[in-house]
């Protein structure tokens, strides 16, 4: 089946060229895209930061319909809204592998989940780890405060970990964090959170023993694990390539749907698939005042 697909080779640009999807397994299911979102990583590998990423590991913030069904497939019918996280999202079809998409109530943005996800597996992949190092004595740093850093906020609280301070360092979104969002970070921590850009956090931050360190975004470190080793701290990172994000995705669409977690700020414009997918990328690089993120929609 041909059908149209974004690309990029990390020379700057995203392009459109012509794909041959293949039919689906048992286990797949069809996807038509209706939505899918642009994220951070597409803009990395599109000024060549990292990858580029197979043709088929092109666009994974999806919301679509599905179109077909697998025969061994239990979750999901034709005609059912879907977010998923397979690839690539950036077609105008593609299939998705049974544990990499959620069956949702509509088309609306709120549930291209995978980036709300993204921030509820910070907490839910550790969350055993967590849990050892939570309570009424122990102390919690989110560093950053952008959306990722807003849901993991929000998971902890709605997971019901217990911490004596939960402390968010930030420099952005200063009005939605009101006065929960700080300065500077002082004392030693149990779990620390790091969302930021800084390179350096594994030196500056004062980390109690056995502390954890979840490292949720992609970066270069540069700092001397030496502390760290001294003190027998873990460091994780979470991933939506483990398999329990599926759990995390499970896990957004609940939350969204009940009203407990409110994303509608997160998603500030969309982009016509045929006439404006192009400005898409590039607002996501030179990003304006008010501009959150965007995601790209199919007509």
């Amino acid at each position: 089946m041909k059908v149209r697909l974004l690309h990029t080779d990390g020379n700057g640009s995203f392009k459109e060229i012509s794909w041959d999807k293949p039919n689906i397994s048992d286990t797949e299911i069809e996807v038509k895209a209706l939505k899918t979102g642009v994220c951070r990583s597409d803009l990395d590998m599109m000024q060549g930061n990292f990858g580029p990423l197979p043709l088929e590991m092109q666009g994974h913030e999806g919301l679509g319909i599905i179109t077909k069904v697998g025969d061994l497939v239990k979750n999901g019918n034709v005609g059912d809204y879907v977010a998923t996280r397979g690839e690539p999202a950036y077609a105008d079809f593609y299939n998705c592998r049974h544990n990499e998409y959620v069956v949702v109530p509509n088309a609306d943005p709120k549930y291209i989940l995978e980036p709300v996800a993204c921030g509820i597996n910070v907490v839910m992949q550790p969350l055993e780890a967590i849990k050892i190092r939570s309570g009424s004595d122990k102390r919690c740093l989110i560093l950053g405060s952008g959306f990722l850093a807003q849901v993991a906020y929000k998971s902890l609280k709605l997971l019901d970990l217990e911490f004596e301070s939960i402390d968010v360092v930030g420099n952005y979104n200063k009005e939605l964090w009101k006065d929960t969002l700080k300065d500077t970070y002082t004392g030693s921590y149990d779990v620390v959170i790091d969302l930021s850009s800084r390179t350096n956090i594994l030196d500056d931050v004062e980390f109690n023993n056995e502390a954890l360190v979840i490292l949720g975004v992609q970066k270069e470190l540069k700092s001397d694990f030496g502390n760290l080793l001294w003190k027998a701290c873990t460091i994780v990172f979470p991933s939506p390539r483990a398999e329990c994000f599926i759990n995390a995705m499970e896990t957004a669409a609940r939350w969204i749907e009940q009203d407990k977690l409110t994303v509608d700020k997160f998603w500030t414009k969309a982009y016509n698939r045929t006439t404006e997918w192009q400005q898409a990328f590039d607002d996501g690089i030179n990003r304006s005042n008010n501009y959150s993120r965007g995601y790209i929609q199919w007509d």
